[in-house]
C-alpha cells in the first residue's frame, strides 16, 4: 500500500461510507470505490464488511488500522518538516482562532504582518473547533484553552479582562436580575465562567440568547435583548454598547498561542508568532 492508498483506507475506516471519505479526502465518490476495490483484490480478502449503517472494518482490516496510523503519522512529520524548512516567509499560514479575537485582537498582527512580509498569505479559520495542529489542520492556533497535546510549543500571550455590557440608553439591571435578560454562551460553552458569574449575579434574569459567537452576543446586546459579558477589547469598540461597571468584574481569560515543535522552523508562523508575542503579549491585563 503506498501513501494514498493509506489515505483512502483511513478515511472510509473513521467516517463509515464512501460519500464522506470522497468528500473528506476532495475526490470524487467513484474513485475512492475504485481504490477500495483495489486494495480489497491486492490484499486477497476484504477489509470492511458492508452493512445498513455503513462500511465497518474486518479482522483483517483491523490489523491494518494501527499500521496505516503509524504510516499516516509518519507522512504527516514529512509534511510538516517540510514547510517548516520553507526558504522565504511566504505562501498559506492557516491561523486558527474565535471570529471575535481575529477581528478586534489579532487583525492589527496581521496587518503589521503582512506590511512585513506581503508574500504570506494569512488564513483565519474562525470558530471554537480545536483543531489538530500534528496533521496541520492549522499551522498556529490563538485560543482560551490551554494546550494539552504532545508536541506542541505553546505559551501564553496574555490575559484579557471581560466586562458586563447593556445597550446604550437602557436602564441598569435589577439587583437580582428581575425582569433581566441574559445572552451567554451556548450550551456547549455554559461551563465557561463568565457564564457562571452571570447566572449567579442574576438569579432572577431569565436566558433570551445565546451563541458560540462573542460577536454575535454583542450584536444581540446592541439590540436591547438583554445584558452579556463580552472581551473588553470587543465591547468597548461597539458605540451601541454601554459598559455596566459591576462591584466584582467578570473573570478575565488567558490566551494561548500554540503550533506543532516540527514547523517552528517555518519562517511564516516564526514570523506571526514573533510579532503576536510582541504586540498581544504587551496588552496583559488589558
Amino acid at each position: 500500500m503506498d501513501w494514498s492508498d493509506v489515505r483512502v483506507f483511513l478515511a472510509i475506516a473513521r467516517s463509515g461510507s464512501l460519500g464522506a471519505a470522497a468528500k473528506q479526502l476532495g475526490v470524487s465518490h467513484p474513485t475512492v470505490g475504485r481504490r477500495l476495490q483495489v486494495l480489497e483484490q491486492s490484499s486477497g480478502q476484504p477489509i470492511f464488511l458492508r452493512t445498513t449503517q455503513g462500511l465497518v472494518l474486518t479482522d483483517s482490516g483491523e490489523k491494518l488500522l494501527s499500521l496505516a496510523q503509524e504510516m499516516e503519522q509518519s507522512a504527516l512529520a514529512i509534511e510538516r518538516r517540510l514547510a517548516g524548512d520553507s526558504a522565504q516567509p511566504e505562501g498559506v499560514l492557516r491561523i486558527s482562532s474565535a471570529d471575535w479575537f481575529a477581528c478586534y485582537v489579532l487583525a492589527p498582527v496581521l496587518n503589521e504582518l503582512g506590511r512585513r512580509y506581503p508574500l504570506i498569505v494569512p488564513e483565519v479559520i474562525a470558530g471554537h473547533r480545536l483543531f489538530d495542529l500534528a496533521r496541520r489542520d492549522a499551522d498556529i492556533a490563538f485560543r482560551i484553552v490551554p494546550f494539552t497535546e504532545p508536541d506542541i510549543v505553546h505559551r501564553k500571550l496574555t490575559t484579557l479582562s471581560y466586562g458586563l455590557y447593556a445597550a446604550v440608553g437602557s436602564p441598569d439591571p435589577a439587583p437580582q436580575g428581575d425582569g433581566v435578560g441574559l445572552i451567554t454562551m451556548s450550551v456547549a460553552q455554559s461551563h465557561y465562567p463568565d457564564v457562571q458569574w452571570l447566572q449567579q449575579r442574576y438569579p432572577l434574569a431569565r436566558t433570551v440568547f445565546t451563541s458560540s459567537s462573542r460577536t454575535v452576543q454583542a450584536q444581540m446586546c446592541a439590540q436591547g435583548q438583554g445584558v452579556a459579558v463580552l472581551p473588553r477589547v470587543l465591547g468597548d469598540q461597539l458605540t451601541a454598547l454601554r459598559l455596566i461597571d459591576p462591584h466584582e468584574p467578570p473573570p478575565g481569560r488567558d490566551i494561548w498561542m500554540g503550533y506543532h515543535q516540527d514547523m517552528r522552523r517555518m519562517d511564516s508562523l516564526r514570523a506571526l508568532a514573533d510579532l503576536a508575542s510582541s504586540m498581544i503579549g504587551s496588552q496583559e491585563g488589558s
